[in-house]
């Protein structure tokens, strides 16, 4: 969990690439920070740089009395921070430890794409095959794979999102750090993860069952409206209807917390 919501997105919604019935598991080697950028970065910085949700609107950060590490030496502290507000051993086994930062802020920025590089993931890929039914001429996405977002799920219900928002705000100056590192000098993290948020809680909840093509290797979606959804709603559709649900409940909450605003239950979800 990082970032405000990477934590929930990345972690909890657990970004997968959707292949065949078998799945090739293991990490890939972690990124350089120009890779990360070359993977992520895609597309021209924002055109406005002027700042619509300033961290300092979620109230201050606790105090503290030690200083931010480096970014590039913040490995050990961020995660053990991340484990603490995971509540338990959730999270431990699906955090990759290098990079940290830099791969969240590179997740959140890739989320409203149409892609996410796997290699830039601040999370283990769900492990088993990716499942399907067949019958009568289509494929349609199986119901058993919200299974395999149980570990997630749980990193998701056991953290507090006060807790977290406080900890991205006393931590934000790393994050600011690795946005600009990305290729947005003039950007502003917070927003990117604001859009990021609200394009996540636009995702539609498909009627099921959910048909899907192969025209190759990699599973689409029939429908090319929701095939054209971004990565980060097509992460969420993938989850399950129930999975989806809550989280963007949690999203709501840590949006909420960030800005000040409260938003009204989705209408989205009858799309």
């Amino acid at each position: 969990m990082i970032s405000a919501i990477v934590v929930v997105v990345a972690i909890a919604v657990g970004v997968f690439i959707w292949r065949k019935a078998t799945q090739a598991g293991g990490g890939k080697a972690p990124v350089a920070a120009s890779s990360t950028a070359a993977n992520a970065g895609q597309g021209p910085a924002h055109a406005s740089t002027a700042i619509q949700h300033p961290i300092a609107q979620a109230g201050p950060a606790p105090a503290s009395t030690s200083p931010l590490p480096a970014l590039d030496a913040s490995d050990t502290s961020v995660a053990d921070g991340l484990l603490a507000l995971a509540g338990g051993d959730a999270l431990d086994g699906l955090l990759h430890r290098q990079q940290i930062i830099r791969r969240v802020v590179a997740t959140v920025d890739a989320l409203p794409r149409q892609s996410v590089g796997s290699n830039i993931l601040p999370v283990q890929t769900p492990k088993g095959a990716f499942l399907v039914e067949q019958g009568d001429g289509a494929v349609t996405l199986s119901p058993r794979n919200a299974e395999r977002y149980a570990p997630y799920m749980r990193v998701l219900d056991g953290t507090d999102p006060k807790a977290l928002v406080a900890w991205y705000v006393a931590h934000y100056p790393l994050f600011q750090q690795a946005y600009r590192d990305l290729g947005y000098p003039k950007g502003y993290f917070n927003d990117r993860l604001i859009a990021a948020i609200d394009d996540m809680l636009a995702a539609p909840v498909p009627e099921a069952p959910v048909q899907l093509v192969q025209p190759k290797v990699f599973y689409r979606y029939a429908d090319a409206g929701l095939e054209t959804r971004s990565a980060g709603q097509k992460m969420l559709m993938r989850m399950g209807a129930d999975n989806e649900a809550r989280v963007k409940a949690k999203l709501r909450q840590i949006r909420d917390l960030l800005t000040g605003v409260t938003l009204p239950a989705s209408s989205s979800s009858a799309q």
